[in-house]
This record gives structure tokens, sequence and C-alpha cells, in this order.
């Protein structure tokens, strides 16, 4: 039966908000198990985030107020000369500085915030086990979480979990920040992302159009729904597999220059590249087949389409792939020019893959963290606010064809829907109860 582009998108949406509510459910879980029963009693950690003022329960309104202000202020013109220093080094080409950064920077976070909070759980749920067991597990934990991350050949569905996982930890530890640093960060950093993403001359916007330029990987911890290929060879038009005779797979790829039917058959060996761009594996037994064929055959055969190509109903008609990288995922048909035009228009952001930047993951995540120290209530409405948010934010990027923040409109909707619930819902629903009203 013949995929919709409705499916295919869907797939794509889900790939992205399972893992996010995977994280919010987890942070809350952490917060409830964690957490004291007094909320006044715990101390405040010494964060970048809390470096100008550090709450206390006896301050004023006022003071808090005009402190989480200062403290966000201060922590949003860091993480902007951060970034803005991370652009220039990609603009000078120190990519392999950024990438050992990056490592150590998942190595710390895993090793020694991961390591305290597997220690609190330890010390919380009085699990029997010995210093030497625990220091084992925490380091192969570590080591096989930046190993997941940044080297090639790992399993996309490890990857992807110790990405959940470093939100989770680094999330955690952001909702022990005080409560008015919290919230009045969460509205900086949304506006902050807004402003990097879309202003001109914003960091992250440079970052993505030297990405762009480049062909090359964002140097940054991104989520990815599914694994992507790079594409190097820019002649090819498409790729279909099909099964030879002998029932070996091969790959066979038509040339738009070569895109005569009286043409012979013509064979092009293509050696496999491994994942890091570009090394050349010399073992012959792992050479591809690339054949190119043009003319007709009674063997039948079956082509598996990526979702970057578009399959048309008319003989001598080509695929086309994406431009820049390819992976399977649906194979969509079309039977005329208006509705083949507007699949590809609606298809077109997300035939790569929809990324979703690590600090989204976390900061989602500390308001719904936030919102658990004080109801259930409160959490159920954050995360439906941030999904809608999230969801909101995919429909604009199919309509604007360009990198969005995700932060913005998740982050507006779930302060909204926090301070309306508690505030208004909360005590609403609890004197009806009390009351035994029905409504």
């Amino acid at each position: 039966m013949e995929s919709s582009v409705l499916e295919s998108i869907g797939v794509e949406i889900i790939g992205v908000m399972s893992p996010v509510s995977i994280c919010m459910f987890l942070v809350v879980l952490l917060v409830y198990a964690l957490s004291p029963s007094d909320p006044s009693s715990s101390s405040s950690i010494r964060t970048a985030a809390n470096l100008v003022y550090l709450e206390n329960a006896t301050d004023s309104t006022s003071q808090k107020l005009e402190g989480a202000l200062l403290n966000a202020l201060v922590f949003v013109i860091l993480i902007a000369l951060v970034t803005f220093l991370l652009v220039l080094l990609y603009y000078f080409n120190f990519t392999n500085f950024l990438k050992n950064y990056m490592r150590f920077s998942a190595f710390f976070v895993l090793a020694t915030m991961g390591g305290s909070i597997f220690l609190s759980i330890i010390q919380h749920f009085s699990i029997p086990i010995d210093s030497i067991t625990c220091f084992l597990l925490l380091f192969n934990f570590t080591l096989v979480g930046v190993l997941s991350m940044f080297a090639a050949g790992m399993p996309i569905f490890l990857r992807q979990a110790y990405m959940v996982s470093l939100g989770i930890i680094v999330a955690a530890w952001f909702t022990k920040l005080p409560e008015w640093t919290t919230w009045v960060l969460l509205v900086a950093l949304a506006l902050y992302d807004l402003v990097a993403v879309l202003a001109p001359g914003g960091p992250l916007k440079l970052l993505v159009e030297l990405a762009s330029s480049r062909d090359e990987e964002l140097p940054a911890l991104v989520y990815e729904a599914r694994p992507t290929m790079p594409r190097n060879a820019s002649a090819l038009a498409f790729l279909v597999a099909g099964f030879s005779d002998s029932g070996s797979v091969e790959l066979q790829a038509v040339s738009r220059d070569n895109a005569s039917p009286n043409q012979n058959d013509s064979e092009v060996e293509l050696d496999s590249f491994s994942s890091n761009g570009g090394e050349r594996n010399r073992d012959e037994g792992q050479r591809l087949l690339l054949v190119d064929r043009h003319s007709s055959s009674s063997d039948s055969s079956v082509s598996v389409v990526s979702d970057r190509a578009r399959q048309f109903g008319s003989a001598g008609s080509e695929i086309v792939a994406d431009e820049e990288e390819m992976s399977p995922l649906v194979q969509t048909t079309g039977s005329g020019n208006g509705r083949e035009q507007l699949r590809r228009d609606a298809t077109e952001m997300f035939s790569r893959g929809i990324k979703l930047g690590l600090g989204d993951f976390i900061f989602y995540s500390v308001l719904v963290g936030r919102a658990a120290m004080y109801d259930l209530m409160t959490v159920y409405a954050c995360y439906l606010a941030i999904i809608s948010g999230l969801g909101c934010t995919l429909i604009l990027l199919s309509v604007c064809h360009r990198a969005l923040p995700a932060l913005p409109i998740s982050i507006a909707l779930g302060v909204i829907f926090y301070f309306l619930t508690r505030l208004l819902m909360e005590p609403f629903v609890v004197g009806t109860s009390t009351n035994l009203l029905m409504f």
C-alpha cells in the first residue's frame, strides 16, 4: 500500500517528540526521588547560572527578581561569548579542537555530574554495592557514552540513548537552581535562542551557514532522529537497490550526464567510505558495485528508494535524491505534476531528518522538573504546552524552509501554562474537590 506524506512526516515528528518526552519523564522521576521533602531546607548550588546573586528564602520579592535578572543577564552573556568563540574556531578550521572539546565535555558531564546523581540514587534507595564495582560501572558508562556519541560505526540507538542521558543529567542539575533564577533564566534563554538563530549576525545562524557552506555536520551535540549518510558523489543523481540474478544486492546508479537510453551499460566502482569523512577502506571485499543501467531487462527487480528520492509514475523518469545526504525512510509516488510538486514541498525539510539541539532537551526538562517540585497537575500542563510548542515549531519549519529556534514557543507556552495552572486551575480544582462539587 502506498505510503502518504503525512505518514512520513508523522514518523519524523514522533522520532523527535518521543525522546523529548522520555527525557522530561525521567527528569521528573529524578526530581521526585532525590528532592528533599522540605524545599526550603535544600541548599542552593553555585554555578555559572547564579554567579551574581544567590537566592535566600528570607529575601524580599523585589530582591529575588532583581537578582534573578542579573543572573540571567550574566549567564546569557557568557553563553553568547562562548558561542561566538566556537564560531571563530570553526571559521578558522579548528575542527579537531572542537571535536576534542566536545569529547572532553561529554566525558566530564557523564563522569562527574552523572556520577554524583548515580551516588545519590544509591544512597537514596540503599543499593548494596561496593566502591570498586561502582567505579567500574561509572567508568564503563562514561567511556561507552563518549565512544557512542563521537566514534564511527556505533549503533544509532546507542548514540540516541546517550544523548538523552546527557540531557537528563544536565537538566537534573539545573533543577537545583533557585526558583526565581530558574524561571527568569528560561525566559532569557528562549529570547537569546530567538535572536541567535534568526537575527543577522547571530552566532547560531553563522554556525549553521558555515556548516552548510562547507557541507559538514554542525560542531555541536545534536540529536538526530535517524542516521544520515553524507553525499560525497555529486555526479550521481540517485541510487536504486535491486537484486541481481545471483541473489546478491547491488546498487544501480544513474548519472545525470548519461541519461540517454541508447548508451551501453557501464560499471563504476565506488570505494566505501568511513563515516568520519573520506578515509577509503582498502579491503577489496567491501567495495560497492555501482552499475549504470539504462537498457531494458527481462529480469524483475525490486527497487528500494530512499526518502530523499521521489518516484514518478511515467517511464523514463528519474528519482532525484537530496544533494547532501541520504537515509532510507519511506517511498512516495505521485500521479501528476501538481501533486508531485505539493509532496516535494511538504517533505523537503523533513527529507534530511529533524535534528534537535541538546540544549532544547535540557531546558524543556528543566521547566517540567521545576513544575514537578510543586504539583503533578502543573507537570501535565507544562508537558502538554511544551509538546504543543514543539509541534508548532515543526510546522513552521516545514513552512519557512530554514533553521528555526526550538525554545521560544515551547518555553513561552510552558511558563504561561505553569503560572495559569498554579494560580488559577489548581485552586479551582482543589476547591471543588474538597467541597465535593462536580464540574
